[in-house]
Order: structure tokens, then sequence, then C-alpha cells
């Protein structure tokens, strides 16, 4: 697909809807899930909207994954609302998309926000020809916001209310793996020890390259392979793919059994660079054992030495995480070391 849709940018009292596609996570956790919400109004000057299902327990979310769905139909429908953030991750979101609403959610493009899980919602909407936006959710990223560099607020906000032509991602200084336990009222809004960050690790290439953005989770997107939901051949034609890995830590040949799948069906050869994001919860030594599947898939088994392959990237299930914009033009530069965007992520 050529082009894809922008949602206007996000400005001081816009509306943002909170829904709950799979995890229940606030009816466990409310005051963590409060906080999230109270820092998008505080921080960012924004209002929220809570819909039906946003604190519903797990029993009534799995039983229903209509009502979910409608959820979302209803907040894409609305005029009030100006954004879409998920409130946690999960497991069983792909069973929402039967029921969405294609020309509600075609019709009225929005930002769109979430990760892990919700990669299913970000994937179809991006088929449909919309930019979505793989990034922070209410309780996972947005309630650790004191916690967080200021850089990563900045970041925010300069992808989502101040669009420009080019914008360059920067590594962080440091990142942290997870949360402490939330059941104890001291952690609230807190991130576990933070890390010294090696950086990006430049595995393959040395060109520039440049495609529009596509990916997300990659435990997630294993559900819709095979599915009406995966993207056509056709579409992996010029694609900057990303790839991250959950908080169940897949183990390093299990990503690798992922990537082969990508290989067998052609996209390795299809799309201008990869990257991956950095997994948590992996030591050193995972990390790189990891990329040397990685490249064991990509070069070896189907021969794409030429193609740029960074790992350890900024994205995914470690904060401070990037925003990635699903079908904005990027560009993966290994002479100068930079992956910038190339297009504003919204209009």
């Amino acid at each position: 697909m050529a082009d894809f849709r922008r949602p206007p940018k996000l400005k001081e009292g816009d509306t943002v809807a909170v829904v709950s596609i799979s995890g229940a996570a606030p009816n466990l956790f409310p005051s963590v899930y409060e906080l999230g919400v109270r820092n998008l109004e505080r921080r960012f000057n924004l209002r929220t909207k809570e819909y039906a299902t946003a604190r519903a327990d797990a029993k009534f979310l799995y039983e229903n994954p209509k009502r979910r769905a409608d959820d979302v139909n209803k907040a894409f429908a609305d005029d009030e609302v100006s954004a879409i953030i998920s409130t946690i991750g999960g497991e069983d979101s792909v069973r929402i998309l039967p029921h969405l609403d294609r020309e509600a959610i075609r019709s009225h493009p929005k930002v769109l926000m979430g990760y892990s899980d919700f990669t299913t919602l970000l994937t179809y909407c991006n088929q449909l020809g919309l930019v979505t936006f793989h990034g922070p959710s209410v309780m996972a990223g947005f309630s650790q916001l004191d916690s967080l560099p200021p850089l990563f607020a900045n970041h925010l906000e300069e992808l989502l209310f101040q669009p420009r032509l080019s914008y360059e991602y920067r590594p962080y200084d440091s990142y942290s793996e997870g949360y402490p336990d939330w059941g104890i009222p001291a952690n609230l809004g807190k991130v576990k020890r933070p890390k010294r960050s090696t950086g990006w690790t430049w595995l393959q290439g040395d060109s520039k390259a440049r495609g529009r953005l596509f990916g997300g989770c990659a435990d997630v997107l294993e559900f819709l392979k095979g599915t009406p939901f995966w993207p056509t051949a056709n579409f992996w034609d010029g694609t900057l793919l990303f790839l991250e890995t959950s908080e169940e830590k897949p183990s390093p040949s299990q990503v690798q059994r992922w990537l082969r799948n990508y290989g067998i069906q052609g996209i390795l050869d299809r799309i201008v660079a990869l990257l991956i994001g950095r997994a948590r919860s992996y030591s050193a030594k995972e990390k790189a054992t990891l990329d040397a599947c990685v490249m064991n898939v990509v070069a070896k088994e189907f021969g794409r030495t030429d193609l740029p392959v960074v790992t350890n990237v900024d994205f995914g299930h470690t904060d401070p995480q990037f925003v990635l914009p699903l079908g904005v033009m990027a560009e993966v530069d290994c002479r100068t070391k930079t992956l910038r965007l190339r297009e504003p992520a919204v209009s």
C-alpha cells in the first residue's frame, strides 16, 4: 500500500479513549491504572474517556470479545475522541478482530497506541490504511512516567503533538526491565532498577535503507500468521520491519524459528531492513546468542547478506521505549548509525 492516512496531531484538551482489548489489569490493579490516566491528563493536558470494558474483570473480558471490539468501534466513531490508548497487553486480543467495524475505523483516523498484545489491533488498522503507533500503554509506560527520564515524555510530545518532516531516534542512556510488584502500594509508578545501556548493535549492512515501518511484538504476530488478518505478500515490498519479544522471554532459538517463517514466506527478500527490539530479561550472553540466531536466518539460510540488521533497539517491553509509527517512511543509515523518520507521523 503506497499511502497511509495519518491521524491529526494531538493538542492540549484533546480526549483520549482508554480501552482494554484483552488484559484485565485495571480491574486487578486500579491504582496503577488510575495513575497512568492521571499522568496523561497532568503531563500532556489531555482528557480521558473510559470505555465500558476498561475496568472489566478477566472472566467478562474473556467471555465477551465482541464487547471489547464494540468499545474500539465506538471509540473510533466518537467525534469527541482524538486518540485511543491501550490500558495494558494481554493474550487473546486476536479474538476481537472479526467483530471490528472496518468502515468506522477506516473513516476516522486517530492516534491508536499500545504494544504487546495490542499488536493485533495496530496491525489490523494499519492494514486498513491507517498509521498506527507501537508505543507505551496506560499501565506500562504512562503510569511510570515520573520514574523514567524526562526525554521519554519529550519524545512522546515530539512524535504525537509536534509533526516534523524528519525525526531522529536517539538511544536512551539506561533502561528498566519491568516493574516491582504492583500489589505493594509503595511500588506505585516505579520501575525496576535501571541498567546502563550498551546502545544498539549494528550486525550487518553498509548502506542506507528507506521503507515504511511495520512490526510489533513477535510473539503476538505469530497469532496472525495464516489468518485473513496477516498482510498480503505485496505488502512487504519496501517494508522496514521491526520485531520485539515479550516479557515471557522466548528463547533465542524460538525467535530463530519465528524469523525462519518470515524467510520461507519470502518476506526477508522483500523488506529493506530489520530492527530487533531490546530483549527483556536477556543476559549479555543470551543477547549475543539471539544476534547469532538472527544472522543465521537472515544471512546464512536466506542469503540476505545485504540487509541492514540492527538489534537491541529501544522499543518493546523495556522502558523507556520508542514510539514507532506503522506506515510511516523511515530510514536506517548503517554508515552514520542512525534511524530516522522521513515524514511526519501525524498531520
